[in-house]
């Protein structure tokens, strides 16, 4: 245990020490995923105004609170995609990682989890420029702040379980690109990236339940915009561990079988 835990640790200091290297590259990539819930934003807040004032259980500070804190969620999940593993195969990388003695994901995992602690703080400075423009309505309670700062690095680990499978899918093609559209396309409708899960027509949400993708984006999101109960906290991070440990096991699972398959090519 101690080895993965200096593992982590030294990963993380290295993708932090990296990332604050480029701080201009990396503000300037916020200012980039700024834009989506800002169009998402204006165009719901429309229609609430349109609607007497609310749309879904959203008032238009509702909406506001929601893709603000959605702009951070978003951040803490980026995860290595299956393009990553594309590349660890097309450049010989996999060969040289498979010479170490834990499992690429773990190398994922901590360096990106090193990368989140630059971009959350350099997001402060933006979330509180949005809050300036648009004044959103947030009234968390203290088991929500809490249950929040679990959930986003739960979504996290769910996403890359998620990608890590997709990317693993490289071990027998190359290209994966169809495949990862695929899910893209899924997570945007049922994950609440687009438009809170409250909008969708009832059998969209009942759907969206059983699957992965609304426990990265909504649930973290609404645990701390929304009015849930305590049940549907801790029922939420219930999911969240749940579809952590099936991405584990089919990680765990599809490694076992495709290392088996795996030849190098480069260019």
């Amino acid at each position: 245990m101690k080895r993965y835990i200096d593992f982590y640790l030294t990963s993380m200091k290295i993708a932090i020490l990296e990332q604050i290297q480029y701080r201009a590259q990396n503000y300037f990539y916020l200012v980039g995923v700024v834009v989506e819930p800002t169009i998402y934003l204006v165009v719901w807040s429309t229609i609430a105004n349109q609607q007497g004032g609310s749309v879904g259980g959203y008032t238009a500070g509702g909406l506001a609170a929601y893709y603000i804190v959605w702009t951070l969620v978003r951040q803490m999940n980026v995860v290595f995609t299956p393009y990553g593993w594309e590349n660890r195969i097309q450049h010989g990388r996999l060969s040289m990682e498979l010479m170490r003695p834990m499992h690429p994901i773990h190398t994922d995992v901590s360096y990106f989890a090193g990368w989140k602690m630059v971009m959350i703080v350099f997001w402060f400075p933006l979330a509180a420029i949005l809050t300036l423009i648009f004044k959103p309505t947030l009234n968390p309670t203290w088991l929500q702040i809490i249950v929040f700062f679990i959930a986003i690095w739960g979504a996290y680990l769910v996403r890359t379980m998620i990608f890590a499978v997709l990317g693993l899918i490289t071990l027998w093609t190359t290209r994966v690109s169809a495949i990862f559209e695929l899910s893209f396309a899924l997570e945007m409708v049922l994950s609440g990236r687009f438009v809170p899960m409250t909008l969708m027509p009832a059998w969209v949400q009942h759907i969206a339940y059983y699957l992965p993708f609304q426990w990265t984006f909504y649930f973290p999101i609404n645990a701390l915009v929304g009015q849930p109960t305590p049940n549907q906290l801790f029922t939420g991070l219930g999911m969240q561990l749940f579809w952590i440990l099936i991405g584990l096991g089919l990680v765990n699972l599809i490694w076992h079988f495709g290392i088996r398959r795996f030849s190098s090519v480069g260019n």
